[in-house]
């Protein structure tokens, strides 16, 4: 069973489950040469999306809480009220549609992905043919395509109102996919080094290409004319996505030590926050390239001689974002930590610690409101400026692998090792 801790402890937590996401790498398979690609602006051509019916849903997969059974041995407290159970193994990726937050698609490691309702959990329907984990699963910015992609390079966009595909590629180990914030434009960095870039559904393709090893994170800036990219050799990219040029390249002293794990920037885009697996977390200046500051995580525990046979415990940067409203970043460790950094001052505000690991963490649009789902199952909203819970929502059996927020911060959206993605109403009293 697992335990409900107070906030605040007198000592550490130790760490029992370490973040076992589902990248791997294999041969690449060879890139072919780049197609034309033109100015986005000039030929992106207008999809008309008509509101159509809503049709009969294909099948219900969605339990009651009174349906739901437990597994024995687990928590048998649910707080969710929309269960998902299509998949059939673990479910590694959830989007919401950004113009309605009504669909969700997700993606799991028995290689399907399905769209389905978040009111009711009903499906809409299956991104069918992969052949490999889904592990990338997304909307386009106006609702009118989801992409899916699995780890053997598959990818697929289909057209949500029609629910037909209407474009596929393949490229090496995908590492992770992104739609343009204004465009029908997909982005997705593979195992090789490169970022690829196409053209929905034309496929019009350019592509970006790194140093010959994974490109392990990506982000396109809220321009929409750069992207940043980072890799496992510890550098970072920012890309001119219309030239086709590195703008800056940040490496050695400026880079990381170690892979990066993830990037964000902040809402205009002016500053960028990468985190690796060397647990630093640098604020970078996005039109200089110029390093603005490193947050440095002090381990919370003294490190105990490790014997022979045994290995040191690790710990790295796993999220991190930037908040819109006040002048704070957030970012989440393997070891637990949540660590909220005054932008301002640049220093620590204050470390909220979780009984395991943090997976990812996103702020509410509107508010200095953190969101954390972690290691032992649950989610947490954590106010920024006491370093104070605000509350905690429990229903996996396993580990949540990913989630998703709405605008209105009054639904999130789960998936987790226990074969399941689920919904959660968030009730805040201040509002």
């Amino acid at each position: 069973m697992l335990l409900s801790l107070p906030f605040s402890l007198p000592f550490p937590l130790p760490l029992s489950l370490p973040l076992s996401l589902p990248f791997s790498l294999s041969i690449p398979i060879p890139l072919p040469w780049p197609l034309p690609f033109h100015d986005l602006a000039e030929e992106m051509e207008d999809v008309d999306f008509e509101d159509e019916g809503a049709e009969e849903p294909d099948a219900e997969a969605w339990e009651s809480e009174d349906d739901e059974g437990v597994e024995d041995g687990m928590e048998a407290q649910d707080d969710s009220e929309v269960t998902f159970s299509l998949h059939s193994a673990s479910v590694f990726c959830v989007s919401l549609d950004p113009k309605t937050n009504t669909l969700a698609v997700t993606g799991g490691e028995d290689d399907k992905a399905f769209v389905w309702r978040v009111s009711d959990g009903e499906l809409l329907f299956e991104c069918s043919g992969h052949k490999d984990s889904v592990t990338c699963a997304g909307f386009s910015h106006d609702s009118v395509f989801v992409a899916t992609g699995d780890m053997s390079g598959l990818i697929k966009v289909w057209r949500v109102d029609a629910k037909e595909e209407v474009w596929s590629f393949e490229v090496g180990d995908l590492e992770w996919m992104e739609w343009h914030p204004q465009a029908h434009v997909l982005l997705a960095g593979t195992a090789d080094g490169n970022t690829w870039m196409w053209k929905i559904p034309s496929g019009d393709c350019k592509t970006f290409q790194g140093p010959a090893c994974p490109a392990t994170c990506g982000r396109i800036l809220p321009d929409g004319k750069r992207a940043v990219v980072g890799y496992e050799d510890g550098t970072l990219r920012i890309w001119d996505l219309k030239q086709g040029t590195s703008l800056h390249v940040l490496k050695g002293q400026d880079g990381h030590q170690d892979p990066l794990t993830c990037v964000a920037s902040n809402q205009d885009g002016s500053l960028i926050m990468t985190g690796s697996v060397d647990c630093h977390a640098k604020l970078v200046n996005s039109a200089t390239g110029k390093v603005v500051c490193v947050f440095k995580m002090e381990s919370v525990t003294p490190k105990a001689p490790i014997s022979e046979g045994e290995e040191a415990e690790s710990n790295s940067v796993e999220s991190l974002g930037f908040c819109n409203v006040m002048p704070l970043a957030a970012v989440g460790y393997l070891d637990g930590t949540l660590a909220i950094y005054d932008l301002s001052t640049q220093s620590l505000r204050h470390k909220c610690q979780h009984e395991s690991g943090i997976v990812q963490l996103l702020w509410e649009e509107s508010s200095a409101v953190v969101y954390t789902c972690s290691l032992d199952g649950a989610v947490r909203l954590w106010d920024a400026r006491s370093g104070k819970m605000i509350s905690e929502y429990r229903g996996h059996s396993a580990e949540i692998l990913d989630f998703a927020v709405n605008k209105d911060a009054s639904i999130v959206v789960t998936t987790s090792g226990d074969h399941q993605a689920k919904v959660f109403c968030v009730q805040r009293p201040d509002r």
